[in-house]
């Protein structure tokens, strides 16, 4: 072999090595970001210290290191002629909280809103589904007037009467309707006010260089005091009372977090949502979003962008932060601020 060959033969084999290198340098660049491991000194990674001394993180108490038992929310609202139709139903005698409940539709809905019964407890003098066991002098059947599907229509309206009538029948009660045109009128007012006035924000934090796991994701957001939700793929907020909805909420791609091996799971994306009438105004909840976006932008390489994909600046958010003081002003007004319980069966 000449020399000649012998020189394209290394220069062959230097540039295979070189590809081969070359390969694996770049799967490794573009393979997902894991979570740390975990440590065997009693520090747990996803809370690291050094990150709990953030100003924005514990010092604004948006993340609680001791794990407390959340206070329950108070009994099922009362049907509320703010944002209800409501029949009262007289009866002659007192009727038992048994033969109620059997009167009771099966169904709780007329179309797509929801349908309630309630009755005026002898002892507390307060309304109150009824319960087995007490007795009650007085009823009242309630449908609410809207929800985000829409306001109440004449056909529903409707077979509102026939369920009341049927439940005041089977109790030997005596219902009183309200005018159904005036009330479907009240249905088409309360709806343009909650159209004019829901709000639903979403920040989509996107990857600028390496994808994330399901794992590193979850690791980074359990920083912010974020749980795995019910469906996977989803992480909660939650709120300081047990059954009410979450803060805000952070999702990804449901197939990467269901995959045979999360690990090896390419994620570009995921998005930080606020439902703005669920949540009081006291928690601070965008303020939080947006924090929570900056630092997780930060510390995994992301950029906070909107639906459309395009990236959010300070000036974008001050101007969201503006609208929204307007937005719970206007809900106060009409007694329906955000995340009480009007609000979260309005906004629903």
């Amino acid at each position: 072999m000449s020399s000649l060959q012998n020189s394209l033969a290394i220069v062959g084999v230097l540039t295979l090595v070189g590809v081969v290198l070359y390969n694996l340098w770049t799967a490794r660049q573009n393979a997902p970001r894991q979570a740390a491991p975990e440590t065997t000194a009693g520090v747990d990674p996803v809370l690291d210290h050094s990150d709990l001394g953030r100003p924005g993180l514990k010092e604004s108490a948006y993340l609680d290191d001791e794990i407390s038992i959340l206070p329950t929310p108070d009994k099922k609202p009362p049907l509320d002629a703010l944002i209800d139709v409501i029949a009262a139903i007289e009866v002659d005698a007192q009727v038992s909280g048994d033969a109620a409940l059997a009167a009771l539709p099966s169904t709780r809905r007329v179309g797509t809103k929801p349908f309630a019964v309630e009755g005026l407890n002898d002892n507390s003098g307060e309304w109150e589904t009824p319960v087995a066991g007490r007795r009650y002098h007085a009823f009242q059947a309630g449908v609410q007037l809207a929800n985000r599907v829409g306001p109440l229509n004449e056909i529903e309206f409707s077979e509102y009467v026939i369920k009341a009538q049927n439940f005041a029948d089977s109790i030997g009660g005596a219902p009183e309707f309200p005018d159904m045109l005036e009330e479907v009128a009240r249905a088409r007012e309360l709806d343009q006010f909650a159209s004019a006035h829901d709000a639903q924000l979403s920040f989509t934090v996107c990857a600028t260089s390496a994808a994330w796991s399901p794992g590193y994701i979850h690791q980074h957001a359990a920083r912010w005091g974020f749980v795995a939700g019910v469906i996977p793929g989803r992480m909660v907020l939650a709120a300081p009372v047990q059954g009410l909805p979450p803060i805000l909420s952070l999702s990804f791609d449901t197939q990467a977090a269901m995959a045979d091996d999360p690990a090896l799971s390419a994620i570009k994306e995921f998005t930080l949502s606020l439902d703005v009438p669920q949540v009081p105004r006291e928690e601070q909840a965008f303020a939080r979003l947006r924090e929570a976006a900056r630092i997780l932008g930060k510390d995994m390489d992301g950029v906070i962008t909107d639906g459309a994909g395009h990236a959010l600046t300070e000036a974008d958010l001050n101007a969201i932060a503006v609208d929204l003081e307007l937005l719970y002003d206007a809900l106060d007004s009409r007694e329906l601020s955000a995340g009480s319980p009007q609000a979260r069966r309005l906004f629903s």
